[in-house]
């Protein structure tokens, strides 16, 4: 009896080494290849846009076809902090080299698609020099990895994304 308790034990546990351990590694091999390209999209989107001071459909569009492309859902949070140029002086500045503190009030994700959809197909959103464009990408479905993970770590919880993705910089072209 024991010896066929053993044989089943170490049936159960060949099995786990030779189909599970193998498609774990492989969905973690997803991820990270699915991560890099979401990153490298992110860099291009967000560096491509603060080079010529205005997000394009084009530029948008090519983001979510990438996106698309690794199979996974995502949402897409933009952020605009435009840099306020009345700080409460009378005087009207004649360079942005003003000594004191800079004032910043932001428009989000919603607000610029808004923005852009009012100009059609060509619509743009224009941003100027001195503004902060940054983006954040989270997935939004369970990858196969995750699923994975769950089953034998339980540490994987819902609100978790697996790949994500974030990007900022200073605009340096203005388009206003």
């Amino acid at each position: 009896m024991s010896d066929s308790l053993i044989t089943i034990v170490a049936i159960f546990l060949a099995a786990i080494l030779m189909f599970v351990f193998p498609l774990m590694i492989g969905a973690e091999n997803v991820d990270e290849y699915s991560q890099l390209a979401v990153q490298t999209a992110t860099n291009e989107f967000v560096d491509n846009s603060r080079t010529i001071g205005k997000i394009t459909w084009t530029n948008y569009n090519n983001l979510i076809t990438t996106l698309a492309a690794t199979g996974n859902s995502y949402t897409v949070d933009m952020e605009v902090k435009i840099l306020d140029e009345n700080v409460g002086k009378k005087s009207a500045w004649t360079s942005g080299t003003v000594i004191g503190e800079n004032v910043y009030f932001s428009v989000y994700t919603t607000q610029i698609l808004d923005e852009m959809e009012k100009g059609g197909d060509s619509g743009v959103y224009k941003m100027k020099e001195g503004d902060i464009f940054s983006a954040i990408i989270k997935n939004t479905n369970t990858t196969l990895a995750q699923s994975i993970r769950s089953i034998f770590y339980s540490i994987s919880g819902s609100g978790t994304s697996q790949v994500a993705a974030q990007h900022s910089g200073i605009v340096s072209a203005n388009s206003k």
